[in-house]
């Protein structure tokens, strides 16, 4: 399936906002998130290539994160939310 664009808002101890560019099944052009958190962290940058994705770079720093993804797999948050519910059942 073919999308040209695709934008969400996640709650998860903090705001996350996900821009994913030019997607062709399972894969991405480009997507880029930023990020406002609960909790202050260290301030850092990764940058890696390989594992899924052409280019990734990821910055945060105290509350606030920045994440470019070229050509990678397009995030998937329905996937991980199943896993998550999976996992509580079974933790129950």
């Amino acid at each position: 399936m073919k999308k040209l664009f695709i934008g969400a808002h996640r709650y998860d101890f903090g705001h996350d906002w996900y821009a994913s560019i030019i997607n062709i099944r399972k894969w991405s052009l480009l997507q880029i998130s930023l990020s406002w958190s609960e909790e202050p962290s260290w301030p850092y940058i990764q940058v890696r290539s390989g594992s899924g994705d052409v280019l990734s770079i990821l910055f945060w720093a105290h509350k606030f994160g920045f994440d470019f993804t070229l050509i990678s797999r397009t995030w998937d948050w329905s996937r991980y939310d199943k896993f998550y519910e999976t996992f509580k059942e079974v933790n129950e």
